[in-house]
């Protein structure tokens, strides 16, 4: 594998984690939403990726993988549904409907991602490190 691959491949990771990031951030913007109606309620939101296999050259072996992101999903988990007769939003059965958010697993992602990523910031320059002592050898 060439050595530039690395910084391909950090760069797909860093790419998928900020989506991460910013799919976890509105899934937590939107936790307290309120609705009238199960149709109009915010659901969860999660990304899915996938490895990347990335053939170089057809007379060698060596492959390097990345992160692809597939798309984003909606969580099928089932919404709040709270007895609230006073509350504007509420319905003619006196429901309001709130987002399947699970504040401690978004939490939970946002930490796994943000380390994810700072690990593959550190993988470039340490990548981009070694390039520079590689090339200061011959001096």
């Amino acid at each position: 594998m060439s050595m530039f691959k690395v910084f391909d491949v950090a760069g797909s990771a860093l790419s998928a984690q900020s989506v991460r990031l910013n799919v976890t951030a509105s899934n937590m913007a939107n936790a307290n939403s309120v609705s009238s109606s199960e149709g109009e309620t915010y659901r969860a939101r999660q990304p899915v990726f996938a490895a990347m296999l990335d053939q170089a050259t057809s007379t060698t072996q060596q492959q390097s993988v990345g992160v692809q992101i597939k798309g984003v999903v909606e969580s099928q988990a089932p919404l709040q549904q709270q007895y609230s007769p006073d509350h504007p939003m509420a319905n003619e059965d006196g429901y309001i409907f709130l987002p399947n958010v699970n504040m401690v697993e978004e939490m939970a992602n946002m930490i796994s991602a943000s380390r994810s990523y700072q690990s593959n910031v550190e993988v470039i320059n340490t990548a981009k490190q070694l390039m520079m002592r590689t090339l200061s050898m011959g001096q």
